[in-house]
């Protein structure tokens, strides 16, 4: 079994802040692999779809609780965290670019630094999709404390980068979870 978490925050207040790439990235993986429809599971404080093995979750307990759902899940599945995978959001990596990091550090995220203190462990893989604008952008990034710029939505000029983000990272999970 493999266990893919999208970070994000529930709510139609944050359904398209760029927070919520995880969330975008998982919705757009359950419909490209034919996954059933996300249903509320309220032992995991999450939203999940599951298929042949392979377990998709969106934790409904708020970005910096994360940890709080993912905990739920390994518990319960009795999984080794080496069979999980958190898509999340990086302020670090401008948008349209992703990267795969293992038993890697937070690196500043909130959600994520949740789940390493919640599991007691950082060995778990990582697929970080960025948010930063690219300097063409016209989107008012100077002023903003990382935040407000992440619980913002992306800008109508980023839409193309945005859903080629999103199409990356549905290839890179396949990649990695293989056959489903």
């Amino acid at each position: 079994m493999k266990i893919i978490i999208g970070l994000g925050n529930p709510g139609l207040k944050y359904k398209k802040t760029r927070h919520n790439i995880g969330f975008m990235a998982l919705e757009n993986f359950r419909k490209e692999g034919n996954f059933p429809s996300f249903k509320g599971k309220k032992q995991f404080q999450a939203e999940i779809s599951e298929k042949n093995g392979v377990v998709l979750a969106k934790p409904q307990t708020f970005m910096n609780s994360s940890g709080l759902a993912v905990r739920a899940f390994t518990t319960y599945y009795l999984l080794p965290t080496t069979n999980l995978f958190i898509v999340h959001d990086d302020f670090d990596l401008p948008l349209g670019e992703i990267k795969v990091a293992e038993s890697s550090s937070a690196g500043g995220h909130h959600g994520v630094q949740s789940i390493i203190d919640n599991l007691k462990t950082n060995s778990f893989t990582r697929v970080r999709i960025g948010i930063r604008p690219n300097s063409t952008s016209t989107l008012p990034t100077a002023n903003l404390k990382a935040e407000d710029f992440v619980l913002k939505k992306f800008a109508k000029e980023e839409q193309p980068l945005l859903q080629e983000a999103l199409k990356k990272t549905c290839q890179k999970l396949i990649e990695l979870v293989g056959n489903y």
